[in-house]
């Protein structure tokens, strides 16, 4: 994929006279921004494809893809084409009048996904917290649990979100910390366990949230089988079946949406990052009539959900994804990435496991310097939970671009 990338003319600014760029950008950012992350330090400028730029002219390339919201890859050059000629027409409308982008994207998505109805949101976070209320109000209009008494049951080590509801049911020390009082209405069960869903359930469930892959856990994957038990005992029990598919969705893991490799249909489910291909915030919630359609106009909303830019991204974004089957370069290019990585002989490495191309190396030791190992070398990658280092790259990465960053994995793991 060919991307010409315009640059800016810099030569006027300041910043961009220092010999050392990188660390004046960083001492700005530490100076006036709140700290609530713990970046590399590295400064990227432009980017194309799989291949970041930083301030200082570096190429690196990107093995982690916005934690796979550009699985596209960067400035893909036609959803950049989609948001340009949007752009000049109109950008927001809020829902308080109709717009030409929204109903082709609801169209689209249904095409695409089978599900009747969408709710646009912007962050896939607001989706997760638009599936939370859907899930209650169902709970309390169509199965006829007592108001005020609906549970919602979810799995342990999930990252859903960080706003107070959602870390609420949160089993991460440091995400809570500091933010109660948390919200009722959770229960937390061990992930993978079907027998703990089943257990779990009472009349007053309202629906089960899970991530069909943990993510943020480490590429957790779930036991043959897990999803489709747990979607039959949801059935089973009149209880909504929720998979939040934010980062596993959208050809991740070698299939359109990780629930299908279990042939999986969810009664909720939740989208987003990709959806936009980088470019925009865009999630949504796919269900039902019968379930979205317990909404009324006033019940929930959003002024920048459904916009006329955000929609015409993600019908882009959408097309990209199919039109270059992106779903099946990620099966194919996953397995290479798998078997090449275990290749590497390395005491340190306790597991490396993944899906697609969404990969996990787990180690005996911190993850951090190994990163910051990797970025010397050109290659980006970030750790998680201190001792897995999160692989995925953008899903138009190439075979070739692929054992280029294998081989620094391994030089950088020798030397540990």
């Amino acid at each position: 994929m060919a991307v010409t990338i315009l640059q800016n003319d810099t030569s006027q600014d300041p910043l961009h006279k220092e010999k050392h760029l990188t660390s004046r950008f960083i001492a700005l950012e530490e100076q006036y921004g709140a700290h609530n992350y713990k970046p590399l330090d590295i400064v990227v400028e432009r980017a194309s494809g799989v291949w970041v730029y930083d301030v200082e002219g570096r190429r690196y390339l990107d093995f982690l893809a916005a934690y796979s919201a550009v699985n596209q890859g960067h400035c893909h050059p036609r959803i950049l084409a989609a948001l340009l000629e949007q752009a000049q027409k109109v950008t927001l409308t809020s829902r308080a009048f109709r717009n030409d982008q929204l109903p082709l994207l609801y169209e689209e998505l249904h095409n695409l996904t089978g599900f009747e109805m969408a709710l646009p949101m912007n962050s896939g976070t607001e989706a997760v917290e638009s599936a939370l209320k859907i899930a209650r109000k169902w709970g309390y209009t169509v199965k006829g649990i007592p108001e005020g008494q609906a549970e919602i049951i979810v799995c342990a080590n999930n990252f859903h979100g960080r706003t107070i509801s959602i870390i609420s049911f949160s089993t991460e020390e440091q995400y809570r910390m500091g933010f109660g009082p948390y919200l009722s209405g959770f229960k937390v069960i061990p992930f993978g366990d079907a027998a703990a869903l089943r257990a779990a359930i009472t009349p007053h469930t309202a629906a089960f949230l899970v991530e069909p892959i943990q993510g943020e856990a480490g590429v957790l994957i779930p036991p043959d089988g897990y999803l489709r038990e747990a979607a039959a005992i949801c059935n089973e029990n009149g209880v909504l079946f929720i998979a939040d598919e934010i980062q596993s969705g959208l050809g991740r893991t070698g299939k359109l949406f990780a629930c299908m490799h279990e042939g999986v249909t969810p009664d909720v489910l939740i989208i987003g990052k990709a959806l936009a291909g980088g470019f925009y915030p865009v999630s949504a919630v796919l269900s039902s009539r019968e379930v979205l359609g317990v909404l009324t106009p006033g019940d929930h909303g959003s002024t920048f959900g459904g916009n006329p830019l955000a929609c015409a991204v993600a019908r882009a974004s959408l097309r990209v994804l199919v039109e270059e089957n992106l779903s099946d370069r990620s099966a194919e290019l996953g397995a290479v990435l798998l078997d090449r990585l275990r290749q590497i002989r390395n005491q340190h490495i306790r597991e490396i496991r993944g899906r697609g191309l969404w990969v996990a190396i787990e180690l005996d030791s911190p993850a951090r310097p190994v990163c910051e190992a990797l970025m010397r070398q050109g290659l980006l990658c970030k750790e998680t939970h201190d001792n897995v280092i999160r692989l995925a790259p953008p899903l138009i990465i190439t075979k070739e671009e692929l054992l280029w960053a294998c081989d620094r994995v391994q030089s950088v793991l020798e030397q540990l």
